[in-house]
C-alpha cells in the first residue's frame, strides 16, 4: 500500500532531519582537521560544506542522470563519502584535535601515514571544484536536452517522400557499359572422310533381312512380307566380334600367296605394309612380315639372275 501525500512529506522532513545532525557531527570533525592542515577559522569552518555538500549534491544527480552520467555521479559519491569517513576515524584517534582551538599540527605519528592523510584532506577542495562543476553541468544538459515532439500524423509523413516530383529526387546514376568479351573460337577437327574408314576399317556387308511367314490373325489367309530399307548404311566404326560373321582363319602360306598375287607388278618401293595390309586384310604385324618376306624373295630372285 503506497504512502498518502502526508506520510511521504513526514517521511522527507524525518530524512532531512536525521541527515542535518549527521552533518554536524561530521562537521565538528572536518572543521577540526582543516585546523590542523593549516586552514584559517573562516576555511576551517566552510570546509565540511566542502566535503559533505558534495556529497549531498552527488546524491542529487544519481537521482536525475541516467547511464554513464549516473555512474559517474556514484563514483563521487562513493569516493567523498570513504574520504569524510577516513578523516572522520583519525579526528577520533587522535586526541590532540579535540582541543577549542586547534593549531597547526600532525594527523598520524608515522611520517608516511601524516603525509597520505594530509594529502587527502588538502586534494578534497580542489576535488569538490572540478567534480562539482562537472556534476551540475551534467544536471543542466540533462534539464535542458529536448523532448522529442511525437508525430501528429505518422503515416502521412512517410508518405510524403513518395509524392515529390520527379525533379526532386536524386538522378540515378548510369549503369557503367561492360565492353564485351571477345572469346577466341575453338576450332573442332575435321570430320573423317567416309571412304577412309571404308578403307581403314573393311566391313562386309550385312544382309538383309528376307521376308518370313506370320500368322494371320484373321480367318482369310494372309501374308505380311517384312519391309526393307533400301538406304544404305555409313559407316558406324567398328564392329564388336560377336556381330561379325566367322571368317576362316588363313594359314601364313595363303597370307603369302595372295600378297604376292597383290603386289605382282609392283616395284619394290610401293611394297609397303600398309599396301600390303589393305590387299590382303590382314593385321599391321601380318602386313610387315609379308613386306619383308616378299622384298627378301625379290631380293634374292635378282641376286640369282645372269
Amino acid at each position: 500500500m503506497s504512502l498518502n501525500r502526508k506520510g511521504r512529506a513526514a517521511l522527507v522532513l524525518a530524512l532531512a532531519g536525521v541527515v542535518g545532525m549527521a552533518f554536524r557531527v561530521s562537521w565538528n570533525a572536518l572543521r577540526d582537521i582543516a585546523n590542523a592542515i593549516g586552514a584559517d577559522h573562516t576555511a576551517a569552518t566552510l570546509y565540511p560544506f566542502v566535503v559533505d555538500g558534495l556529497m549531498a549534491l552527488a546524491l542529487v544527480a544519481t537521482l536525475v542522470l541516467v547511464g554513464d552520467d549516473r555512474k559517474f555521479a556514484l563514483r563521487v559519491l562513493g569516493t567523498y563519502t570513504a574520504a569524510s569517513l577516513v578523516l572522520n576515524y583519525v579526528h577520533g584517534l587522535v586526541p590532540a584535535l579535540h582541543g577549542a582551538t586547534v593549531d597547526w599540527g600532525r594527523l598520524a605519528d608515522w611520517d608516511p601515514a601524516n603525509w597520505a592523510l594530509v594529502l587527502l584532506a588538502t586534494s578534497l577542495p580542489v576535488g569538490s571544484i572540478y567534480f562539482g562543476s562537472d556534476l551540475v553541468a551534467k544536471v543542466l544538459h540533462h534539464q535542458s536536452a529536448p523532448i522529442p515532439t511525437p508525430v501528429a500524423n505518422a503515416e502521412e509523413s512517410a508518405e510524403t517522400p513518395m509524392k515529390r516530383s520527379m525533379a526532386d529526387l536524386p538522378e540515378s546514376t548510369p549503369e557503367p557499359i561492360i565492353p564485351p568479351i571477345v572469346v577466341n573460337p575453338i576450332r573442332l577437327a575435321d570430320p573423317v572422310p567416309v571412304g577412309f574408314l571404308k578403307s581403314a576399317l573393311p566391313l562386309k556387308p550385312v544382309p538383309a533381312i528376307g521376308s518370313a511367314p506370320v500368322t494371320p490373325i484373321e480367318s482369310t489367309p494372309k501374308r505380311t512380307v517384312a519391309a526393307t530399307s533400301t538406304r544404305p548404311r555409313g559407316a558406324t566404326g567398328r564392329l564388336p566380334d560377336a556381330a561379325r560373321s566367322p571368317r576362316p582363319k588363313r594359314t601364313p602360306a595363303e597370307l603369302l600367296d595372295e600378297a604376292r598375287n597383290a603386289m605382282a607388278g609392283l616395284p619394290d618401293a610401293k611394297v609397303t605394309a600398309e599396301g600390303i595390309r589393305r590387299e590382303v586384310h590382314t593385321s599391321p604385324a601380318n602386313a610387315r612380315v609379308l613386306r619383308d618376306t616378299l622384298l627378301a624373295e625379290r631380293a634374292g630372285t635378282a641376286v640369282g639372275t645372269p
